[in-house]
């Protein structure tokens, strides 16, 4: 095996179920999310020699992010995005991948999103603009920190905090709107 090789198998495999994620969230279909991994692996491979050490995860989830973003740009109209639901093993599996596999609800909001179905919350989700849903995934599904966030995105750990909070709002004023009769 030679070294390029054996790199990769230490810095990107052991995040590509992070990434099949990150990328799921972004395209919000999953074949396109296999085919955005798939070029991103490349790219990484091609450039592995490049990585110079510290969150590899990050490192990998940059590539993911600016593959998807690239790849949404040539592939798609940019008013056009499928929802792609989601199996109930895929859903379990993205949970277990970040904070809110072991979330206690502790307030009216994380109440309120406790008690919605995985489907709307899915939903609330897809319907956030693209650069406050990958903040939010990034930190609440993947766990990234918010300098790392910074890192994968290429914006100021501040830009990363208000994009979360909008996102936090939007998704909490979707998820009472679906409670409310006639929605």
């Amino acid at each position: 095996m030679d070294e390029s090789l054996r790199k990769f198998d230490t810095v990107v495999a052991p995040y590509l179920s992070d990434a099949v994620a990150l990328a799921h969230w972004l395209t919000k279909n999953r074949a396109d999310a296999e085919d955005v991994v798939q070029e991103a692996c490349l790219r990484a491979y091609r450039s592995i020699s490049t990585y110079a050490g510290g969150s590899a995860r990050a490192w990998v989830l940059t590539i993911v992010r600016n593959t998807a973003i690239s790849w949404m740009e040539r592939n798609r109209n940019v008013g056009t995005m499928f929802v792609d639901g989601l199996s109930v093993d895929q859903w379990s599996e993205l949970e277990n991948a970040g904070d809110w596999a072991t979330w206690t609800p502790s307030t009216p909001e994380t109440e309120l999103i406790a008690k919605v179905s995985a489907a709307e919350l899915e939903a609330a989700i897809a319907a956030l603009p693209v650069k406050l849903r990958e903040a939010l995934i990034l930190r609440d599904i993947h766990g990234l920190e918010y300098r790392e966030i910074a890192s994968v995105v290429g914006i100021p750990i501040g830009t990363v905090m208000s994009r979360l909070a909008r996102a936090r709002r939007q998704l909490l004023s979707a998820l009472r709107n679906t409670g409310e009769p006639g929605n």
